[in-house]
């Protein structure tokens, strides 16, 4: 079972979310919140495995809030919910730590995928999102040629070959089936991975394998 939390100031959109995931066998929804501080104090109060946050809220934002879960132990993963799908918005997002980025018109179908991704270890992004994101890593790269930190060299090579796939958008389960390791063994990885590089998401782990090279967009 998923365990869901659901952040949002408006009343209605939470209760249409909360509707659509609970219809789910497979996830429960345990709370909501309707600013990011709500967020936060739920995050400490249940075992969630996926908070839905939104961006613009009262007392506290939804990046400040993703940033101070993502610094608990043993946080939920978190998805972007937003109406602004903006370009400062995703980066904002992803650098505090969030597991993914959507807009709030993503069909009903899409968003019970992505609750199930992020709960896998997946990262999520829009579509149309992730080309801007991957046109602005190309601009940049165009612009300077970043060489690579010395820290990327800490990795295994085990853990660079994680880290690829991490960067490709597989699961834990499917990055499972193709190195023939157990679901553990990956999640281990990761989890090294993310500490040697001093990151707090996958997302973030997969941006800084664009970046610095290990992977180039199109492979």
């Amino acid at each position: 079972m998923i365990r869901v939390g659901i952040a949002d100031d408006q009343e209605l959109v939470r209760a249409g979310f909360a509707a659509l995931l609970d219809a789910d066998r497979g996830i429960e929804v345990l709370g909501q919140a309707g600013d990011g501080a709500g967020a936060v104090d739920l995050a400490r109060r249940h075992q969630l495995d996926v908070m839905l946050m939104d961006i613009r809220m009262p007392r506290m934002n939804g990046i400040e809030a993703a940033r101070r879960i993502r610094a608990m132990v043993d946080p939920p993963e978190i998805l972007i919910l937003t109406t602004f799908d903006t370009d400062e918005n995703a980066f904002d997002a992803l650098e505090a730590g969030a597991a993914g980025f959507l807009v709030k018109d993503t069909p009903p179908g899409q968003l019970l995928d992505a609750v199930r991704a992020a709960a896998g270890g997946g990262a999520v992004i829009s579509p149309v999102t992730t080309r801007r994101l991957v046109d602005h890593l190309v601009a940049a790269r165009m612009v300077v040629d970043r060489p690579v930190p010395a820290r990327l060299g800490a990795l295994t090579e085990r853990e660079r070959e994680v880290l690829v796939l991490v960067a490709r958008g597989r699961s834990n389960r499917e990055i499972s089936a193709q190195l023939r390791i157990s679901e553990l063994t990956v999640k281990t990885h990761v989890s090294r991975i993310l500490t040697k590089l001093g990151l707090e998401s996958r997302v973030q782990a997969a941006v800084m394998a664009y970046e610095t090279g290990l992977i180039r967009p199109g492979e």
